[in-house]
């Protein structure tokens, strides 16, 4: 072996250690930052769109519940084809198969950015995630591959920190960028990284492995999941606004049982799965991907919920709102690669215990912020909470994946992603019905002050008539004109206070998955 050629190369394909000897040790790092390009891209593009909602529901006039499907569409079909990286690798390898990706990426970038109407821009998004799912795969098995088994902890904090960095970041460039220029200017940000990582990977990604034969494609299996996704999601999108119990409603949430069902078993049927469900009889490696959801749901839920809150509630600028994010981006840039050091050196359980345990508690003190809550300390509560993400997230995956005999590695790699993605997909949309209940139930209740004759709303409507009178205002208009302040401001407590409930159930939700953590513990290392 070449003096340029790693120390141990046992674990390494032909083709990569070929092209160790060309450009020597260096090489790995050559494609970590040629895959983590293209990663940044397209994650950054999942949340730079949460700071655009009002301009996008104001320039097409749509509502919240419609809005919502520029997000949940997204993540929805990313999920879908993160399933596809197994077939893809075999069939293309991984250089084509991330070059089309891209490729696809961006002409859906160009498409949403171009977008006449919000049907088209819906459609851009879906199609945005559709390239995006294959991209995070593919990142993390390339560098699965091309470092040593007592480095993959490293490779993984430096993979996490581009999936987790990015969405922290997102809104800070989105919402500069919306403020100097438009919304859709969002869109067409990510077009010379694509290009830049489209190069850089027809030079460094190692070609086909011409032995490895062509896999067969699960298409019952895909399109059984893409009908479960899409009914689901339509389903808890619309039930708030028509009604859980409509025959509408009734009707997806049938179907999506139905292909849930159909799909798992043919999974088990078919002698090509798109999901193996085998990696799950691994008690690891299930415990892991159930972390995996939970991940998802805080990362991509706390960053649709953080911005929306501080529009909504304090009225920040769209700047503003990224702003706040963005001492936690620089946060997690320097906590992951530690993180991912010390899962090389230390049991990844006693990691990621910590880590949920703190982003929970960061979750538990946003859910006291109200209009008054000051912006750095608010900015001081997330930073704490991306602490802790950057903690779970690389023991998480390497831990996973450690467990898994090499034959897996590819559908595993594509698993633990479908697995935080579907996270993410249901934490967006669950978190959005959530809150528009909770703001429901709490502006109901908050109405009941709006009675003659009691005391708190005349105590209240008092010095408001009072104003109303020094300014000049008729005396028959003073009352409806105060009683009409006094419920814009129940509404605005209603909407506070739904927040508020919103995070404290994320907080749970993270507490509760410190028992799959704890179930990771003791795992033995498969190199």
């Amino acid at each position: 072996m070449s003096s340029n050629s790693p120390a141990d190369s046992s674990h390494l394909e032909p083709a990569v250690q070929a092209l160790f000897v060309q450009y020597g040790a260096i090489y790995k790092w050559l494609v970590t930052g040629t895959v983590m390009i293209g990663t940044l891209s397209t994650v950054l593009s999942i949340t730079m769109i949460s700071v655009a909602f009002p301009d996008i529901m104001g320039q097409f006039g749509i509502g919240q519940d419609r809005a919502q499907w520029l997000v949940t569409g997204f993540l929805a079909a990313m999920t879908a084809t993160m399933l596809l990286t197994a077939w893809l690798e075999q069939t293309l390898g991984v250089r084509k198969a991330f070059i089309f990706s891209l490729l696809l990426f961006a002409g859906a970038s160009v498409i949403s950015g171009l977008s006449p109407s919000e049907d088209v821009l819906i459609f851009g998004r879906i199609l945005q995630g559709a390239a995006a799912g294959t991209v995070q795969p593919l990142t993390m098995l390339t560098m699965f591959k091309i470092f040593p088994p007592n480095e993959r902890g490293r490779a993984m904090g430096f993979f996490g920190m581009g999936v987790v960095l990015a969405p922290a970041l997102g809104p800070t460039v989105g919402g500069l960028l919306i403020d100097a220029f438009s919304w859709r200017a969002v869109f067409y940000v990510v077009l010379p990284f694509c290009s830049l990582s489209i190069m850089l990977a027809s030079i460094f990604l190692p070609p086909q492995d011409k032995t490895t034969g062509k896999a067969d494609f699960d298409w019952t299996g895909f399109t059984l999941l893409c009908l479960f996704l899409g009914s689901i999601l339509t389903a808890l999108s619309n039930g708030q606004s028509k009604g859980w119990t409509s025959n509408w409603i009734l009707f997806f949430f049938v179907v999506s049982a139905i292909t849930f069902i159909a799909f798992l078993r043919w999974q088990l049927i078919t002698p090509s799965p798109l999901l193996n469900l085998r990696l799950f009889l691994n008690k690891h490696f299930a415990a892991a991907s159930a972390l995996g959801f939970v991940f998802g749901m805080g990362i991509f839920g706390s960053t649709y919920l953080i911005p929306l809150f501080v529009q909504t509630i304090q009225g920040y600028t769209p700047t503003k709102a990224g702003l706040l994010l963005m001492p936690a981006g620089f946060v997690m840039g320097i906590m992951f690669p530690l993180a991912g050091h010390l899962t090389d050196r230390y049991p990844g359980h006693w990691l990621t215990l910590s880590g949920l345990t703190l982003f929970g508690y960061s979750c538990l003190l946003l859910g006291v912020a109200d209009f008054y809550t000051s912006f750095w300390l608010v900015a001081w509560w997330v930073v704490m909470g991306r602490i802790g993400l950057s903690f779970v997230m690389p023991p998480l995956t390497a831990g996973a994946m450690r467990t898994l005999p090499p034959e897996l590695l590819s559908q595993g790699a594509g698993a633990i992603n479908f697995v935080r993605q579907l996270g993410g997909a249901f934490g967006v949309n669950l978190l959005s019905v959530f809150l528009a209940y909770r703001t429901q139930y709490h502006s109901d209740h908050f109405t009941t002050l709006l009675i003659e004759n009691n005391a708190t709303t005349e105590a209240f409507l008092t010095p408001i008539q009072d104003l109303l009178a020094q300014g000049g205002v008729e005396s028959s208009l003073q009352t409806p004109a105060a009683m009409h302040y006094l419920g814009s401001t129940l509404l605005q407590q209603a909407a506070t206070v739904g927040f508020q409930d919103g995070f404290i159930v994320s907080a749970i939700a993270f507490f509760l998955a410190l028992i799959p953590a704890w179930i990771m513990r003791q795992k033995k290392m498969i190199n």
